[in-house]
């Protein structure tokens, strides 16, 4: 038992955050056994982009603020006056409290003709769910599991939310919420295919599908047409505007989740943030050089792997500001225009960057490149 506690220590040893800046703290602290090897644990790689980054810590930070810079930049867009008459120095940074006040306590409701495990359990899921994929994203060279299907793993883990989105509308057992899932479905084969195309076409493309060993090379600028393809793909699958049209509440009265409240709809509101973060992150590792950035003299070298996490989280904040802002200048699409989108179009342009890849790789290889 003692042997493998110490092939255990020895290989987080072997694989740790370098921090360099902070690295006198670490010897300090590795002085008294416990939180040395407490501090140990939390920089080993692959717990660090679990709990750290992109793993919890951040996506959490991400979740409690952009609902409100989100807010705050479609207000100044479009010229209009939010909160003001509560502390109004905090320019509606309150809202945010009042909101988690109000899911946390609020009651949540489960009426007699919804089915009730379900009802409450597909909440739940569907929150965890979105964590998942989390594992397969790198932050510079910080991942949590590096495979050689990464990619694949991680958009089949992507693939799965609508289907937690069609669970919430059955386990309502609601007329409106079944036209809010229906129009879901409807949404989900529209994107979901020329989405994945958009990915391939990249993994052709860099030649590999382990985001640890994709180049740090920006695909938007090698493939601009599937960058596109996957950014308006991002926009659909995250039900943003021009494509809110399963929650289309003036229509079908806010979608699969009508029937929900309290913190049952909380987890569900923040859901879309967190296929927003989860879709930013695969946008910067696939078409935005990931980690890469210019070396900053000395604090390069000070940060160490955080240099990279740095980069790539003022990539992700910039996609997904870029999400939001749409909201501000297109009007919500209806049904048959979205699923025209997605069906024509979005294919056609996904096909012709997949087309791209292959040519440009066969160019390479013939050394035309």
């Amino acid at each position: 038992m003692q042997e493998v506690i110490n092939e255990l220590l020895e290989t987080m040893m072997s694989n740790q955050v370098s921090v360099p800046v902070i690295q006198p703290v670490i010897d300090m602290a590795a002085q008294i056994p416990m939180m040395g090897l407490g501090i140990s644990f939390i920089l080993w790689t692959p717990i660090f982009a679990l709990l750290i980054c992109p793993g919890l810590s951040t996506l959490g930070i991400f979740l409690l603020f952009f609902p409100w810079i989100e807010r705050k930049l479609c207000a100044r867009i479009q010229w209009r006056v939010g909160p003001r008459e509560i502390v109004p120095w905090l320019g509606g940074l309150i809202q945010l409290l009042a909101d988690t006040l109000r899911f946390l306590f609020q009651e949540v409701i489960v009426h007699k003709d919804a089915h009730r495990p379900y009802f409450l359990q597909f909440a739940f899921l569907s929150f965890a769910a979105a964590l998942l994929p989390l594992l397969f994203i790198n932050a510079g060279d910080v991942i949590a599991i590096a495979s050689p299907y990464g990619i694949q793993l991680l958009l089949a883990l992507v693939c799965l939310f609508p289907l937690f989105i069609l669970g919430l509308g059955w386990a309502s057992n609601s007329r409106f919420a079944f036209i809010g899932s229906v129009r879901e479905a409807f949404m989900y084969f529209a994107y979901e295919i020329p989405f994945i195309i958009a990915v391939l076409a990249m993994v052709i493309l860099f030649g590999t599908s382990n985001p640890i060993l994709i180049p740090d090379k920006w695909g938007i600028i090698l493939n601009p047409i599937a960058a596109f393809t996957f950014f308006v793909g991002a926009a659909m699958a995250t039900s943003r505007m021009p494509f809110e049209i399963p929650e289309a509440d003036q229509e079908v009265a806010a979608g699969p989740h009508v029937e929900y409240s309290g913190i049952a709809f909380g987890l569900i509101y923040v859901m879309c943030y967190e296929k927003a973060y989860i879709l930013s992150t695969l946008m910067v590792v696939l078409f935005l050089g990931g980690g890469s950035g210019p070396d900053i003299p000395g604090l390069t070298v000070h940060l160490g792997d955080l240099m990279g996490i740095v980069w790539f989280l003022l990539k992700v904040i910039i996609v997904m500001t870029t999400m939001f802002v749409l909201r501000t200048i297109y009007p919500r699409y209806r049904l048959d225009q979205g699923l025209t989108i997605g069906w024509g179009a979005m294919i056609a342009i996904s096909l012709v960057a997949l087309a791209w890849s292959i040519v440009f790789v066969f160019m390479q290889q013939g050394g035309v490149l």
